[in-house]
């Protein structure tokens, strides 16, 4: 399965946010039809078929690459320790340095 970018799952999400509120507050034809073409935009970008779900699969898959990137993010900013506290060396790195330094 094919997953979209976050950024455009956050774009639709705002746009149906807007557009939502848009068409309760006015709810003329034109604001139905931009209702209805975000609803399906939702649907097929995250291959539902209803915007209940649609909205689930978005949360779920920002959820998902939000803590992707977190954790990528605390790997590399905070090295692992060894029971003492102390940072652990990484060998291929130290072993790459040691040899530019021969």
């Amino acid at each position: 399965m094919l997953v979209p970018d976050p950024k455009v799952l956050r774009t639709l999400l705002t746009r149906y946010a807007e557009t939502r509120f848009a068409h309760a507050q006015n709810p003329t034809p034109e604001a139905q039809r931009a209702l209805d073409d975000v609803t399906y935009t939702l649907c097929v970008t995250t291959s539902t078929s209803g915007i209940e779900a649609a909205l689930a699969a978005a949360d779920a898959i920002l959820a998902e690459t939000c803590c992707t990137h977190a954790a990528d993010a605390a790997s590399t900013s905070n090295p692992a320790r060894d029971p003492a506290g102390e940072p652990v060396g990484d060998p291929v790195r130290d072993m790459s340095q040691a040899h530019l330094a021969a």
